[in-house]
């Protein structure tokens, strides 16, 4: 009888052993999340194309532009190359939508501080207002650092034309408005660092900021 208990007992801690060995929770070998799509049309529909479809080497891209910062530096596409970079549009005498929507993306500010392939680009909607002097002080009231983040000013209808037809900035397609009309918009659009978009978001939302941010490092790791 107690070789039949130690036999039973030995069994049982094996067992133990092998479920403690097998039966734990396993970590996926592969760690890629699922990689974000592409946004080629003004409605915003994503689409997930892969490298090897001709269509791949088709993808929308945002226009050369050149534009100049608070810093009196030109920031063109060559400034973002290999970047990754979240663009919208504002201008500093907004008093509800911009203020709002700026101290959501200081998230991405936060969450970035240390990188070198992270950049904001806010573009002012109202260069005639929006001198360089003007930037600087909202940079400074805003906490704003200039290392990554760049608040842009040129000719308006430049600065309209991307806006509409290269990021699709507004939710109704721009490309027949008037170049006077004036542009206000709450989108905030993900870049990746061959200039191509990968994704749309409510500056106005806070959550939808801390998605961004999370599409921020899905980019990073899947490009």
């Amino acid at each position: 009888m107690h070789t039949i208990k130690t036999f039973f007992g030995l069994t049982l801690i094996v067992a133990w052993l092998v479920c403690l060995h097998g039966c734990q929770p396993q970590q996926s070998k592969n760690t890629d999340e699922k990689p974000l799509p592409f946004y080629n049309k003004s409605d915003f529909t994503p689409e997930w194309i892969k490298k090897e479809e001709p269509k791949y080497q088709k993808i929308h891209t945002i226009a050369p532009f050149r534009f100049t910062n608070q810093d009196s530096e030109s920031v063109t596409n060559e400034t973002l190359k290999g970047k990754i970079y979240v663009a919208n549009f504002f201008f500093t005498t907004c008093g509800s939508v911009c203020p709002r929507m700026t101290e959501n993306l200081r998230m991405i500010q936060e969450a970035f501080d240390a990188s070198d392939d992270v950049r904001l680009v806010s573009h002012t909607v109202m260069p005639w207002v929006d001198s360089l002097p003007r930037l600087r002080r909202f940079v400074k009231r805003k906490k704003i650092d200039t290392k990554m983040w760049h608040l842009v000013t040129g000719k308006k209808e430049e600065i309209y034309t991307l806006a509409r037809q290269s990021y699709f900035a507004e939710e109704k397609p721009g490309f027949a408005k008037d170049a006077d009309e004036f542009l206000h918009t709450e989108h905030v659009i993900l870049v990746d660092k061959k200039g191509r978009i990968r994704g749309v978001y409510n500056g106005m939302v806070q959550l939808e900021v801390k998605r961004l941010v999370q599409d921020i490092k899905t980019l990073r790791n899947v490009g």
